[in-house]
């Protein structure tokens, strides 16, 4: 059975279940050491969102428990922003009119030895999707490329097929990064209008086929802001829990995007408060106690600081979201506004402020 027939059973009646969890549901999910999913649709309910700060001590428990007291670095590099979709909410889609650019070998080689020179270990490599001009073996001849100047190359791009996928754990790619966006499926064929992005089921299946060509890490989520949140997390999380099951020998990790301005000016059909945030990654925590929850610089530095302790585990840094925008002044629109500017080692201090450590690599 695939994640889809999984996602299919479950969408029927599900905002109900979500407002009608009692108090009584919430308290019995908190005893629980091994949350179902009747738990975790009480963690996102909205009487939950009145108790943050009991699920906020639990989440911590599970967190130093399986975590430690660790937050993993890591940073974005974006290799072209081409792209042959129109989603309408993002900064690369093909009509959007910003300068379009794709490193060659060379320019790679330049972001690498600019973003290894400042401590970075752990990078992923993105580009727009387009299967044409960042071609799989363009994205393989890259991960050959940084592997040499990074302990862990993670990709987000397009949905690859699982011979593919192999190909770039062969050039030394160890993790995949794909977000499925929305889980709703009749909102996401209105958000992707046109090109390869518009099939819905080969996305969902993207991680799945990753598991097969042997990622050894791989991370699912949605872009938050786009629907009700607390629906989008219970699939996200149902689809991580799947993954766990189902690839026992792969680490899953879920990631928590929030819609940041870009070009174009789209704003978000489902505002998501910094409490949502709170509430939406609490409860993901107290469902997946061994995944890895990771958040990136669209949030503030302050916001990401008041986060460490309640489930996150990797953060980015130093982040740039223009292609070259590491070897030189970026050239090219990012895909999003970063919120947290701050550089490597200011986003150090400010875990080690929480009494946490900042960590460049995991161990393999």
């Amino acid at each position: 059975m695939s994640f889809y027939n999984i996602h299919s059973s479950r969408r029927g009646g599900l905002d109900g279940l979500l407002k009608s969890a009692t108090d009584g549901d919430i308290s019995r999910a908190l005893e629980r050491e091994t949350p179902g999913e009747e738990d975790f649709l009480a963690f996102l309910s909205a009487g939950a969102a009145g108790r943050l700060e009991e699920l906020a001590v639990k989440a911590n428990e599970r967190g130093l428990r399986n975590f430690g007291r660790v937050i993993q670095l890591y940073a974005p590099l974006y290799l072209g922003n081409f792209c042959e979709n129109e989603c309408v909410y993002c900064g690369f889609r093909r009509s959007s009119r910003i300068a379009r650019k794709k490193l060659d070998l060379e320019e790679v080689e330049n972001e690498a030895k600019a973003l290894s020179r400042s401590g970075i270990r752990d990078v992923l490599m993105l580009t727009g999707e387009s299967r044409t001009l960042t071609p799989p073996a363009y994205l393989a001849a890259c991960a050959e490329l940084l592997k040499r100047y990074f302990a862990s190359v993670s990709v987000e791009v397009y949905p690859l097929g699982r011979e593919e996928y192999a190909e770039l754990v062969s050039a030394g790619a160890d993790g995949l990064a794909i977000y499925q966006e929305t889980y709703d499926e009749e909102l996401y064929a209105e958000l992707h209008p046109s090109g390869p992005k518009r099939d819905y089921r080969g996305r969902l299946d993207a991680p799945e086929r990753g598991c097969l060509a042997g990622m050894r890490r791989v991370n699912v989520g949605a872009l938050l802001g786009l629907s009700d949140f607390r629906r989008e997390i219970f699939f996200t999380g149902l689809h991580a829990a799947y993954l766990r099951d189902s690839f026992p020998g792969v680490e899953i990790s879920v990631s928590l995007p929030r819609l940041r301005p870009q070009q174009g000016g789209f704003s978000p059909l489902s505002e998501v408060s910094d409490r949502d945030f709170v509430q939406a990654m609490l409860a993901l925590r107290l469902f997946l106690p061994r995944a890895g929850i990771s958040v990136s610089t669209r949030e503030s530095g302050g916001f990401r600081k008041d986060l460490i302790g309640l489930g996150v585990t990797r953060m980015s840094a130093g982040s740039r979201t223009g292609v070259g925008g590491y070897s030189s002044p970026e050239r090219t629109e990012g895909q999003f506004s970063v919120s947290d500017k701050s550089g490597l080692e200011a986003v150090k201090s400010l875990i080690r402020a929480r009494g946490y450590q900042p960590v460049m690599k995991d161990w393999q």
